[in-house]
């Protein structure tokens, strides 16, 4: 682990700088999907084509994490912090610059790159700097520079594509990286990697089979959230028959779901881990399976994709189980957690679209990730029957 040599460190301070760089990050994730109409009309293709812009920013991302995190296993956190901040702004500055449909493949995949990379070394900052009994909410609280991104962000990016262009949206994401890299050389501590780091030791958290288990958990029982909310707002329209202004209300529900469960949930967790993941696994589970119903009435589907925005706070709490079981292998384990995000950002959206266009209806989503929540447990229930029977062992 890398070893802190500032003295006089303030952890809010920190812990504002990376929420910056989160909320950069989750508003350049969440609002590409908002402006697509706006780059593919400009750029000459059609919306289907456009959007392997976002399949290439989460390639980026599921490429990035483990390399970056490997590579760079003997350089100061702080100074990878801002390496990364720097790339991404660059990526987003040139994917705002983007003559091509093809040169905005490449810009988006770019952008892609630092962003699990980033969320790891952020959540391993964080956790440094505070007692370890409430490392989960700490880093839960750099994540809801993420969660408000969606209920700000996204808005303000969509406002943007229809007033001035879509550019502007990933040119103020840009200067929010760059601000980010400027905050973190500020506020973050200098800090000096462990002398036994190495590449081949980063890659020592792939022989885990508990870091396995967990990150089969995230790819997995994520899917759920991601399976609704990308075909939430065709489902609105569609089924709720909500006008389209009201669809932004809705989706600023699920954020702010997000954003109470970033704050209610990881404080228990940090009592008992492993029982909070398993019910909010159970209650996104439920939640999902409501949603068929609930989705022919405005106020319930506002109250359903609420408590489905609340399961997000699954993020943080698998953050901090790949804490307690990568050992020496910090670095990679806790960037790997964002491949396995955008893995279910792939599996969830691809499920769904296949129960849709088997004509099972586009409520059906909300089955598919009822499925997929559940499908998240066993992989959990047997990373608990693992770890009981070592302590028993060692007993």
């Amino acid at each position: 682990m890398s070893r802190v040599l500032d003295r006089a460190v303030r952890p809010g301070l920190v812990m504002f700088a990376l929420a910056v760089g989160a909320f950069a990050i989750g508003t350049t994730e969440f609002a590409t999907m908002g402006v697509l109409p706006f780059f593919a009309k400009d750029l000459g293709i059609d919306e289907p084509t456009a959007g392997h812009a976002i399949s290439a920013y989460a390639l980026g991302v599921v490429v990035g994490a483990p390399i970056i995190a490997v590579l760079s296993a003997r350089v100061a956190r702080r100074t990878m912090l801002i390496a990364l901040m720097s790339v991404f702004a660059l990526g987003n500055a040139l994917s705002g610059l983007s003559p091509s449909y093809h040169a905005m493949l490449g810009f988006r995949f770019l952008s892609g790159l630092p962003h699990g990379a980033y969320f790891g070394l952020a959540a391993l900052t964080i956790a440094s700097l505070v007692d370890p009994g409430k490392r989960t909410q700490s880093v839960a609280r750099m994540f809801l520079g993420l969660t408000v991104a969606t209920i700000i962000g996204v808005p303000v990016s969509n406002w943007l594509a229809q007033a001035v262009g879509w550019r502007w949206g990933f040119s103020i994401v840009a200067l929010l990286g760059l601000l980010t890299a400027a905050l973190v050389w500020r506020f973050a501590p200098r800090d000096v990697p462990d002398s036994n780091a190495s590449p081949l030791r980063e890659l020592g958290a792939l022989a885990s089979v508990q870091v396995w288990l967990t990150l089969i958990t995230g790819a997995i029982g994520f899917g759920g959230l991601f399976a609704v909310y990308t075909y939430l707002s065709v489902t609105l329209v569609e089924v709720t028959h909500v006008a389209q202004a009201f669809v932004p209300v809705v989706l600023a529900v699920f954020g702010i779901g997000m954003t109470v469960g970033n704050l209610i949930v990881p404080p228990i967790a940090d009592r008992a881990l492993m029982p909070t993941a398993i019910g909010l696994l159970l209650v996104s589970a439920t939640a999902m399976a409501l949603f068929p119903a609930a989705a022919h009435n405005p106020w319930l589907v506002m109250a359903d994709v609420f408590v489905i925005g609340w399961g997000g706070s699954l993020a943080t709490i698998l953050q901090t189980r790949l804490m307690e079981v990568a050992e020496d292998a910090q670095s990679l384990a806790a960037a790997l957690n964002h491949s396995a995000f955008n893995t279910a950002n792939a599996l969830g959206p691809w499920l769904g679209g296949m129960a849709i266009a088997a004509g099972y209806g586009w409520t059906s989503i909300g089955w598919v990730g009822c499925a997929l929540a559940l499908g998240g447990l066993p992989p959990l229930l047997l990373s608990v029957l693992l770890e009981r029977r070592r302590r028993l062992a060692v007993a």
